[in-house]
């Protein structure tokens, strides 16, 4: 095809910005939310026409130093698109009302739909870049606008919150730098002056020392983006004091670019510095896995409990990547499609229960389910999608996560197990203590209404998404096999034989 479709899909969204921060009031929350959809539609679009036809873009950018403008349309990428252009809409819908504040310091709700585009086009772009610079420009771009939706709107902490953020991320993004330049100069002595991944790959940058230095620096960028234990800190302090969309773009989407990454880049160009850390980074999913879901037990505000159970959630996604089998790999890009969805429902479900009550303190919470019944039931949709119920989306990838580690490393999957059960105590415990039991003077003076229309429009497709792939997962998951057979073809694995026992 001619036309440069996947260029147009990333920048529709930043005009979109552009022009939603002229305006003011109710016409830029339209003309934003129009953009949305635009994007929403034409991103469906590429998805379907990606399947069977090659939309990829390849224009010499810089040819001194061998960068490209270059995006593709492989399955992995796609998958990613899908989940940015479904849930940026429906964030911004939850988020209709969020600068009608008098507050003094509030910006405009004009201000936030463009910054949520402008985030949206740069998430996209780098979802679809196939270039290692060209990536790393975008992986930088979205902390602009995630600094000033944490920073602009939020609890009164937001400040430190959203510098805690951006420390964090330019470090990581430091460290990132020097493996970009590093595996540019390797490639450029091999022969041949490029920053496309494919390139890089082929060039066989991966040896000694340097190969394994340059791993590093991209594997602690992901892993502070993912986020994995020890470098999860930020996480907790940020969704506690944005607001429930803002939280919903940071883990439902940019967050998946940490183990994205880990697929695209780190097991791509470095194989065998990936097997290499495989037994160290395999010991800090699991740590992410227990750490994650035992602080979600104890925390005692229902956004920070969010947070702990994604840090949780992103372990399993990095098990099934470091484990290094189909089943494992396939089923943590399948997770990390339905976690997007399956954590927006809970930060925004959360979120309009906060603004109702005023507080996000556990202990504040007691009887909703009685004033607030569909409020209530939407939670707890959410939250078994969370735990990952069979019949939900989550429920699949997890076991496949699972199923696909224990063909090769059972102990590691084993203890991962342990996770399953906590996942189903906190989301249990979590709305015990705020949905059931007497209604709560609290509750009963700030808890007056149930969702209304808005708020069930917002929640209506989440719930179905994670009902629909739960039951019939085929579209995605078939959508998928190349881009995990040239994954394992990268890392020069294959499946374990399955063990036969009795002779015959």
């Amino acid at each position: 095809m001619n036309l440069p479709v996947l260029s147009l899909l990333g920048l529709l969204p930043l005009v979109g910005a552009l022009v939603t921060f002229v305006l003011r009031g109710h016409l830029a929350k339209l003309v934003g939310f129009a953009f949305s959809l635009a994007t929403l539609v034409l991103g469906v679009v590429v998805y379907i026409v990606s399947r069977g036809t090659d939309l990829s873009e390849d224009v010499v950018w810089m040819r001194t130093i061998g960068a490209h403008w270059a995006l593709s349309s492989g399955g992995l990428a796609m998958v990613m698109v899908l989940l940015t252009v479904i849930v940026v809409p429906i964030v911004l819908l939850a988020e209709w009302k969020v600068g009608d504040s008098t507050d003094s310091g509030r910006s405009s709700t004009g201000l936030f739909f463009a910054l949520a585009l402008m985030l949206e086009s740069f998430a996209l772009l780098c979802f679809m870049a196939s270039d290692v610079l060209l990536f790393y420009i975008f992986f930088e771009a979205t902390l602009i606008p995630m600094y000033f939706l944490i920073g602009g709107w939020g609890g009164p902490r937001r400040g430190p919150a959203a510098m805690k953020f951006l420390l964090y991320s330019l470090a990581g993004g430091l460290v990132m730098l020097f493996g970009v330049i590093g595996a540019g100069a390797q490639g450029a002595s091999a022969g041949k002056a490029s920053f496309l991944i494919s390139d890089l790959a082929a060039a066989g940058i991966d040896t000694g020392t340097m190969g394994r230095l340059m791993f590093l620096a991209f594997f602690i960028a992901f892993a502070i983006k993912a986020p994995m234990v020890p470098v999860h800190t930020w996480l907790p302090d940020t969704a506690e004091q944005a607001t429930a969309g803002s939280s919903t773009l940071l883990v439902g989407i940019l967050d998946k670019i940490g183990t994205f990454g880990m697929i695209r880049l780190c097991l791509e160009i470095f194989p065998d510095s990936s097997k290499w850390a495989t037994p160290v980074v395999l010991v800090l999913a699991l740590v992410s896995i227990i750490y994650g879901a035992l602080m979600a037990i104890t925390a005692r505000d229902l956004l920070r409990l969010i947070s702990y159970t994604s840090i949780s959630h992103f372990g399993f996604m990095v098990l099934g990547i470091f484990a290094f089998t189909s089943t494992s790999i396939q089923g943590s890009i399948f997770y990390m499609l339905n976690h997007g969805f399956s954590t927006a429902a809970m930060f925004l479900v959360i979120g309009f229960l906060v603004k109702r009550r005023g507080s996000a303190l556990v202990a504040d919470f007691g009887g909703v389910q009685k004033v607030a019944p569909v409020l209530a039931g939407t939670f707890l949709v959410a939250g078994l999608s969370a735990l990952s119920l069979p019949g939900t989306s989550s429920f699949l990838g997890e076991f496949m996560v699972l199923a696909g580690s224990w063909s090769r490393h059972p102990v590691y999957a084993a203890i991962a197990c342990i996770g399953v059960v906590l996942s189903a105590l906190y989301v249990l415990l979590a709305y015990q203590r705020t949905m059931t039991g007497p209604v709560t003077d609290q509750v009963a003076t700030h808890v007056t209404t149930d969702l209304n229309l808005r708020e069930k429009a917002v929640m209506a497709p989440l719930i179905a998404l994670l009902l629909v792939f739960g039951f019939f997962p085929k579209p995605i998951i078939s959508g998928l096999d190349q881009a995990v057979k040239d994954t394992m073809s990268a890392v020069k694995m294959t499946d374990p034989a399955p063990a036969v026992e009795g002779g015959k």
